[in-house]
């Protein structure tokens, strides 16, 4: 359906079924980035949401940056730095915020890691009688 002679996949607006399609990602979780001021739409004269062309690409980002492991509160701050790659899915600008932000998570996982080799360490010495 669109929505006032929109015409979404030939490249100007499209509605939230056709962005769920094109991106394999659910209307309800496409509603849930919104939420979270990761994705913006329009709302037609009906009330719809319509999406810019863009919006694919920065769907696509957010599922990228998701499966990095980063929080929707960490993405929002890096989202402005990322931008299509050339032979990549996902590419970031390594503006200061985003240096940053990746340098704080990956000392967050690097504790997170050594706690569950602490752990492990603990269980495994339980099963061998220590």
């Amino acid at each position: 359906m669109r929505v006032n002679g929109d015409v979404g996949h030939s490249g100007v607006r499209m509605l939230i079924g056709e962005l769920s399609e094109r991106t394999g990602v659910s209307r309800r979780l496409l509603r849930y980035y919104e939420e979270q001021g990761l994705l913006e739409s329009a709302r037609s004269a009906n009330g719809y949401r319509v999406y810019d062309p863009g919006a694919v690409r920065t769907v696509r980002q957010i599922r990228a940056l998701l499966d990095m492991g980063l929080t929707t509160d960490v993405i929002a701050s890096v989202l402005p730095c990322a931008r299509n790659g050339v032979d990549e899915p996902l590419d970031l600008e390594l503006c200061p915020s985003l240096v940053s932000t990746i340098r704080r998570e990956l000392a967050a996982l690097d504790s997170r890691i050594d706690e569950l080799r602490r752990h492990r360490g603990a269980l495994s010495e339980q099963l061998s009688g220590g």
